[in-house]
């Protein structure tokens, strides 16, 4: 299946070496990868890499996001600041296809530390291969967007 979503990702220096593998899978899926590093392992704070991809996003640059820190949830916390974005942190394929399929996700995020690279491929992959199922979800997607206002 060849999938021509721009999509964007970013991690701290902890995440680096996963970043990179999902890098080549997405690019093998036919995805255009925006990487926005960091590319070094010294010490990088989380939330300006989960802030900057969430940008992207949100300005309809790339059309989704997957972001990677230790264990996801601060580099999602941040990137959840940014308006419009509706990101969640995935440990299992179960809750990637719903975070897309019920919650509209946007982005995704991922703990480098808490995945192996085989399950974390298969996140990424029950992740784009989900679609938003609108209907009754669409009404409480509408409630968290209120939400920023």
């Amino acid at each position: 299946m060849t999938d021509r979503r721009r999509i964007v990702l970013s991690s701290d220096h902890a995440a680096i070496p996963l970043r990179q593998a999902i890098a080549a899978h997405l690019a093998a899926r036919g995805c255009e990868v925006v990487d926005i590093g960091p590319v070094t392992p010294e010490s990088t704070p989380y939330p300006e890499h989960g802030a900057a991809a969430a940008r992207r996003v949100a300005s309809g640059d790339c059309a989704l996001g997957i972001i990677l820190c230790g264990t996801g949830q601060g580099i999602m916390m941040a990137a959840n600041k940014v308006k419009g974005i509706r990101c969640g942190v995935c440990s299992d394929t179960f809750s990637a296809r719903m975070i897309r399929q019920h919650n509209d996700a946007n982005m995704l995020s991922l703990g480098a530390r808490v995945l192996g690279e085989g399950l974390a491929l298969e996140i990424v992959d029950a992740f784009l291969n989900a679609e938003f199922e609108g209907g009754r979800h669409a009404t409480r997607v509408g409630m968290i967007d209120a939400l920023e206002a």
